[in-house]
């Protein structure tokens, strides 16, 4: 018996279990700290009360043997995918039921899409960036190539045509940085996957919070990527569901190689690896996405937002660069005084009692850099604020 020895190439343990492990050592130290937490990008605020209400009839109707349902569709429900279709419409993006796949998350989707593709893919990722994409190629063993972002690029990578990809990750707004693609930045990433033969995994997991309208808030908005992308998005951020979850995947009819479209080789892995998600969870997404569910979950959006604002106008006046915190609920900050990210991180919570996440966990070009969410409660946040303005 042998194990899948590429897991020993993973880095020892994973950056938030990591955090979680110092936080803890330092408490146990300082009890009495008042230790406020920007580090994970959990949400803090209840769902909405029409997801609410939805869920609560929905466990009523498990209750009652005419209305009992057991195992469901393993891509979802239909009456969740023609919201999300429908969800789509409205920014002016035709899709077909069964191109919407509902899953249990984007994170997990994102992992498993791996299953219907060749180890001998040439993976480009860009770094800084969310660690599950690394993490999960290294797991299979494929080789990685990363493309460089960094303050001469605003953290947002451009292809490269002299280098080779079969598997390319964007993810916009980008976590960690905030940074989001344009219109003409996107159309040159999938011209480049056209021409490389190549296939764009799209993580929009935070669309929602695009606030400026010139920017695009799905592939599928630009021409031609219904042949070379898979978009992932998720219910966790815009509708508070990290603790119920719900996402969902989009595979194009369109998209075809070597004679097979991947919509089919998804479903069946899918179907065979995937008993779905439940019923209960699935009419609360449904319930996000009308207008009066929406209309509140965009209420709680608004007030992550508005977070963002606080913690971005801090760092402008501290003089201290950054990016994120106006279509993105992250903030990106540069280390102050040349600090590495672990030590600038030491240094918030010993001196100011503050969590956030070192740039370094998100790859070699996070280094020296700092995530901070605002995610948190509006009085937490004003008071982190008045303790980096205090120390900084």
């Amino acid at each position: 018996m042998k194990i899948n020895d590429n897991y020993n190439n993973l880095t020892e343990s994973y950056l938030f279990s990591t955090i979680s492990k110092k936080i803890a050592e330092f408490k146990e130290k300082n009890p009495n700290a008042d230790i406020i937490k920007m580090g994970i990008g959990d949400v803090t605020l209840p769902l909405a009360k029409t997801v609410v209400d939805a869920m609560t009839k929905a466990s009523m109707e498990m209750g009652k043997k005419e209305s009992f349902r057991g195992y469901g569709p393993e891509q979802g429900y239909d009456f969740l995918r023609a919201s999300i279709k429908e969800y789509y419409g409205k920014k002016n993006v035709s899709l077909k039921d069964d191109e919407i796949f509902v899953s249990d998350g984007a994170k997990s989707d994102l992992g498993n899409i791996l299953d219907i593709f060749s180890i001998d893919n040439k993976v480009l990722i860009p770094d800084p960036v969310y660690p599950v994409y690394l993490d999960t190629n290294i797991m299979a063993g494929r080789e990685v190539a990363f493309m460089k972002a960094g303050e001469e690029n605003n953290f947002l990578p451009m292809p490269d045509e002299s280098v080779a990809a079969d598997i390319i990750y964007l993810c916009s707004p980008n976590n960690p940085t905030g940074s989001v693609y344009t219109y003409e930045m996107l159309a040159k990433w999938v011209q480049y996957a056209i021409n490389q033969n190549a296939v764009i995994l799209f993580d929009a997991a935070y669309e929602c919070f695009i606030k400026d309208k010139s920017l695009p808030t799905s592939i599928y908005l630009i021409p031609g990527a219904e042949k070379c992308a898979i978009e992932f998005s998720s219910f966790s951020k815009m509708a508070g569901f990290t603790g119920t979850r719900c996402g969902y995947t989009v595979i194009p009819m369109a998209l075809e190689f070597e004679g097979v479209k991947l919509n089919k080789l998804w479903l069946r892995r899918q179907t065979t690896k995937f008993n779905g998600v439940p019923y209960i969870i699935q009419r609360g997404a449904e319930a996000a996405l009308c207008d009066e569910g929406f209309a509140q979950c965009r209420n709680n959006i608004e007030y992550y937002m508005k977070n963002a604002e606080i913690m971005a106008e801090t760092f402008r006046k501290k003089g201290i660069y950054f990016t994120g915190g106006e279509n993105s609920p992250y903030i990106w900050l540069k280390c102050p005084d040349n600090m590495t990210s672990w030590e600038f991180f030491d240094y918030l919570l010993e001196k100011a009692n503050l969590v956030g996440t070192p740039g370094s966990g998100f790859g070699e070009n996070g280094e020296g850099f700092f995530r901070l969410t605002a995610f948190g409660d509006r009085d937490n946040t004003i008071e982190a604020m008045k303790r980096i303005e205090k120390l900084l």
